[in-house]
């Protein structure tokens, strides 16, 4: 049985994208590709059917991730078929749990950064979008700090539905 993950920012065309691209490097890394899927969307639908923003796919490519992307926005029934839904910050998590039709499903969502040991209080990785690129790359770096210990933590989900 496949384990979902979907990241979730406010546009879908940086923070969201990054997190989806450097998670799905660490699951093939891994050798869990086919066990667990990743995604990712957006809290709004501005940008819906664009690209990830051309700094995001440049800081990704730069850094040996793939940029490839289409942006969408999130919908209310994918937390039936989600296992985990990953908010880049308070914000997103805050509507994400608002928009879950259960508390089974509200409690699906987390914030990226709670999976970094080294993050401390700060647990949102903050909007590159109005920034230069110093902003970006800046997300790059907490996306990957918190991508091991959320590999570590889904890498035991699957192995405890393989068991």
């Amino acid at each position: 049985m496949t384990y979902r993950v979907c990241f979730v920012c406010t546009g879908n065309i940086c923070r969201s994208p990054m997190a989806e691209s450097v998670f799905r490097a660490r699951i093939e890394e891994a050798g869990l590709d086919g066990l667990i899927e990743v995604d990712s969307a957006g809290t709004g639908g501005w940008h819906e059917g664009d690209g990830a923003d051309p700094r995001t796919v440049a800081v990704l490519e730069e850094n040996g991730y793939d940029g490839e992307h289409i942006a969408r926005q999130f919908q209310p029934s994918w937390f039936s078929r989600l296992d985990l839904v990953i908010a880049l910050d308070s914000g997103h998590l805050k509507a994400l749990r608002h928009l879950a039709p259960t508390p089974e499903e509200a409690a699906k969502v987390r914030l990226l950064r709670s999976y970094d040991p080294a993050a401390g209080d700060d647990l949102d990785v903050p909007d590159p979008y109005y920034g230069g690129m110093d902003g970006f790359e800046e997300c790059l770096e907490m996306v990957e700090a918190a991508s091991t210990g959320l590999l570590a933590a889904v890498q035991e989900h699957v192995e405890g539905r393989a068991a």
